[in-house]
């Protein structure tokens, strides 16, 4: 598997910043290779070729549609998180979605 590139998006980047970290950790602790960056909502644009995976807090689910549109044409795939593990920032939890979505 080639190294997955992966943006998680919150409202401004503060909690996705701390998933992000939390999921860096889990990714080695399991060896596996993913570039992880955390930004606020508004910069997806930016980031949409660059990336395989779009996570997305799940408090912005009204941003699917959008997103979807944004992602459209591109091999990108688009998993929105859970309360349940980002709730806690739990980065194996997230890892674990992550993995079974891609």
């Amino acid at each position: 598997m080639k190294k997955l590139r992966l943006l998680i998006v919150c409202g401004s980047g503060a909690s996705s910043g701390f998933m992000a970290a939390n999921m860096r950790k889990a990714a080695a602790v399991r060896g596996l290779e993913i570039s992880i960056i955390a930004r606020g909502e508004s910069e997806i644009e930016n980031y949409i070729e660059d990336i395989d995976v779009l996570m997305v807090g799940p408090h912005l689910s009204y941003l699917l549609a959008e997103a979807e549109t944004l992602i459209s044409g591109r091999n990108v795939k688009m998993i929105l998180m859970e309360k349940s593990y980002y709730s806690t920032l739990d980065g194996e939890k997230a890892i674990e979605h992550l993995l079974k979505n891609i």
